[in-house]
């Protein structure tokens, strides 16, 4: 009976595993579907195969222990998903990897993880992940790994994290923690990899960062604005390997210690703000590789100590204020691939060792104060891709070696005193993207070139001694953007050519000998924004095909030989915002509409026989060559525009002198007498200039009235105009004009005038002749003048021929002025007493 007891009791812990393993299958099972359910995209179909068909361990990113009874990792990185972590995975209490790295996975981090005892190994690195570190995740003190990259969470930087004591691999960058380091950092006894970079932290990097003598990798810089400089305990990591600590705000000095780090072989230290000169331990690095020192202050020369940087590869150091010359060993190590030592104050010469290595493939060193010549093997291993040394005082020839450098990619040797010609085959490189030889002495032709050139966007040859014709091979540049040949001698024509260059948007030959007609192909390069053919000989009439170009907005064709009209077509061309046609010898009608209404005048100055607005008028029988002469009766839009605002404002001016000589008429009519204003104190009376008014004292006569001479009681002389009065209530009879009949007008009229009463023009011509009367005092006052244009006569109600104005009538004919008055009207005028004219004295 006992004996069946025990088999019973065995038997039962036999079986309770069993049972008690039951329920977390189908935990992980639910777990796992539940992930795949929080994942609202799966475009590569990854986790088609998560389905109840199949067992779980067979899915996709899923691994299995070996008895295939739980889940011991869970990889679905790189897998495009999109939707959030399920809080299920912490039911995976077996896991021991989880990645879901590298997809779109969004909201917070499941603090359920934490539930999972032996993960080791955790990486959400590269998602959308938000909100803060979640606390419990301090409870995983097996794990190893813990990667958070280049998400989006946000609080307060994890200070806590060191409670993770086995970690080796802690990746906090690329979020938005915000906060300080904190001293406990240092306390990590196994850690390799440390990144924090790219955050938003504070506050000075602690020295017990030091503490860390496991460590391997330390990215701190990017985004940071850390204080003060790099501590000298950093020396103390001596199994360091790479240290990236750029532009964090960091300054001082770089600390001597640091060239402790024997093993070290990246150091990126770039935009800061260090000073002081370049330590001189930094050469003890022999392991170093790449270093970058650029966007600093920096300043004295290049320690001699780096000669024993035999492994160098990379070397920038541009953006400082370092002196002196370039050291000649920086020629000689053996693995340079990378110098950049642009924008310092570098003196000397480049060292002509430079490339001799054959690993050479970037150099810049621009912007600085170099002299000498370009050293001849810079293309040794024909590895080099950039060539940058603009912006110094180079001499001499540039070396030939570089036509046959194949790898080439990009050449800025500008503004400085190169001479010599171009290297043969340099324009034929097949990889070259940009040439740049501006500026300098060089002299010779223009490359001629074999092949079609595809991936050369970029050839400035500005402001040089070449010489010579363009060749027709310059069509073969199918893919220039911009061709900037201006400054230089070349002379001929512009080749045809010139259209096959379909990529071309700047093209500039100005300040050239280029001579013959402008090339007509050129308006098939149709993504030409911007044109210069300005000061050359070039001659001919402008093409009418450049209006072809529809995206050009700047077109300079001054200081040429052009001749003939400017295409009127150009009105059309919206794009354009700023041409020149000055000094030419253009000719016609300048068009007032379309774009040429927003060209300033100055474009067109230069050529005499150009008009239009703002140039002069035209001469008779001068038109566009591309519009019709003007027909009689026909305005310009703009010229009606004109006509119509002149009209305006002397119909106002004239509104206003009528009302004001009404008043004044009023007022002498009803006193039917003289008035005499004084605008000074005068020492005579009406009546005595009423005693001047004798035939004898007549001194003149005009169309204007008769001046009298008069002598004033205190023995002064003056002159006394008398205005004659006018008929129907006007108080100026104008008098006589010479040669005013029809026929004498009509000889003197633009025959190009529109269709107008002749009588108006009759009397504008009549006071125009008023106007240049020989003796001044004949001439009537603008006062007058406007009087008698606001007087206009009626249209003719008489026979043509009837030349009489009498002051009862008006004028017979409005085709006429009165040649003559009557005699009836003369003795009536004689015998009635003075009217009441407007004295002048």
């Amino acid at each position: 009976m006992r004996f069946l007891i025990l088999l019973f009791l065995l038997l039962h812990l036999h079986l309770r595993p069993s049972a008690a393993a039951r329920p977390p299958r189908m935990s992980e099972y639910r777990a796992l579907l539940s992930v795949k359910a929080a994942i609202t995209d799966d475009p590569q179909s990854a986790l088609a195969s998560w389905n109840l068909t199949t067992h779980h361990c067979t899915w996709k990113g899923v691994t299995c222990d070996p008895s295939g009874r739980h889940v011991t990792s869970l990889d679905i990185s790189n897998l495009s998903l999109t939707g959030t972590l399920s809080p299920d995975v912490g039911q995976l209490r077996f896991l021991v990897n989880l990645s879901v790295a590298a997809n779109f996975i969004a909201g917070p981090v499941p603090p359920q993880i934490s539930d999972i005892p032996n993960l080791r190994y955790l990486n959400l690195s590269n998602n959308v992940f938000n909100l803060s570190f979640p606390p419990e995740l301090y409870r995983l003190r097996n794990l190893q790994v813990l990667d958070l990259y280049n998400n989006n969470m946000t609080g307060d930087f994890p200070s806590k994290a060191y409670l993770l004591a086995n970690l080796r691999h802690l990746h906090l960058g690329g979020n938005f923690f915000s906060g300080e380091i904190p001293p406990e950092f240092g306390s990590f006894p196994y850690l390799e990899y440390l990144a924090v970079s790219g955050n938003e932290l504070t506050g000075a990097i602690p020295p017990e960062i030091g503490n860390l003598t496991q460590l391997k990798e330390l990215y701190i810089g990017y985004y940071n604005a850390f204080t003060g400089g790099i501590p000298k305990e950093i020396g103390n990591l001596s199994q360091l390997v790479r240290l990236d600590a750029a532009n964090c705000g960091l300054t001082r000095e770089i600390p001597p210690e640091i060239g402790n780090l024997q093993n070290l072989d990246t150091l990126f230290l770039q935009v800061n703000g260090l000073s002081g000169g370049l330590t001189p331990e930094l050469g003890n690095l022999k392991s170093l590789k790449s270093m970058d020192l650029s966007n600093n202050m920096f300043s004295g020369e290049i320690p001699p100590s780096f000669a024993e940087l035999k492994n160098m590869t990379l070397l920038n150091l541009f953006r400082n204020k370092l002196t002196g010359s370039i050291p000649d060993f920086i020629g000689e190590l053996p693995e340079l691939e990378v110098l950049q030592l642009w924008e310092n104050n570098f003196t000397g010469i480049i060292p002509q060792s430079l490339g001799t290595n054959g690993n050479l493939q970037e150099v810049d060193v621009s912007s600085n104060k170099l002299t000498g010549n370009l050293p001849p093997n810079l293309c040794n291993g024909n590895q080099l891709h950039t060539l940058i040394t603009l912006g110094n005082f180079l001499f001499g020839p540039i070396p030939e070696s570089l036509g046959q450098c194949k790898s080439l990619t990009r050449i800025r040797m500008g503004e400085n005193y190169l001479n010599g010609s171009i290297p043969t085959g340099l324009l034929s490189l097949p990889k070259l993207t940009q040439v740049e030889l501006q500026d300098n002495l060089l002299s010779g032709t223009f490359p001629e070139t074999d092949g079609l050139s595809t991936s050369l966007g970029q050839i400035s040859l500005s402001n040089n001694h070449l010489t010579g014709t363009l060749p027709p091979s310059i069509g073969n540049f199918v893919g220039v953007q911009k061709l900037l040949l201006d400054g230089n001698k070349f002379s001929g024509r512009i080749p045809a050519a010139i259209g096959k260059l379909q990529q071309l948007s700047k093209m500039d030959f100005s300040h050239n000998e280029l001579t013959g007609p402008i090339a007509p192909e050129i308006s098939q390069c149709k993504l030409l924004t911007f044109v210069d053919l300005s000061r050359n000989q070039l001659s001919g009439d402008i093409p009418t095909e450049i209006t072809g170009m529809r995206i050009l907005n700047y077109l300079n064709l001054s200081r040429n030989h052009l001749v003939g009209s400017i295409p009127s077509s150009i009105a059309s061309m919206q794009s354009l915002t700023s041409v020149d046609f000055s000094y030419n010898n253009l000719s016609g009608l300048v068009p007032g509409t379309g774009q040429f209404s927003y060209f300033n005048y100055t474009s067109f100055l230069g050529n005499p026989n150009l008009c239009g607005p703002y140039l002069g008028p035209c001469k008779e029988g001068i038109a566009s060559g591309a519009e019709r002469p003007h027909e009689k009766g026909t305005f310009s839009p703009s010229m009606k525009l004109l006509l119509v605002i002149g009209l305006l404002v002397c119909s106002i001016v004239f509104a206003v002198a009528a009302i004001i000589k009404a008043r004044s008429l009023k007022k002498a009519s009803e006193a039917r007498a003289w008035k005499l204003t004084a605008f000074q104190r005068l020492d005579f009376t009406c009546d005595d200039v009423l005693d001047s008014l004798k035939e004898d004292n007549i001194i003149g006569k005009g169309g204007a009235g008769i001046v009298y001479k008069g002598l004033m009681p205190s023995g002064e002389q003056v002159a006394v105009k008398r205005l004659p009065g006018m008929s129907r209530g006007s108080s100026h009879d104008h008098g006589k004009m010479t040669d005013g009949n029809k026929e004498g007008v009509l000889k003197v009229l633009d025959p190009r005038l529109p269709t107008v009463p002749l009588h108006e023009v009759m009397h504008v011509f009549y006071v125009a002749m008023l106007c240049v009367e020989e003796q001044a005092v004949e001439r009537p006052t603008m006062r007058e003048v406007v009087q008698i244009l606001t007087e206009l006569p009626k249209p003719p109600t008489a026979k043509p021929g009837d030349s009489t104005i009498t002051d009862s009538s008006p004028p017979a004919s409005g085709l006429e002025s009165p040649a003559t008055e009557t005699k009836t009207t003369h003795n009536r005028q004689a015998s009635q007493s003075p009217p009441p004219d407007l004295l002048s004295i």
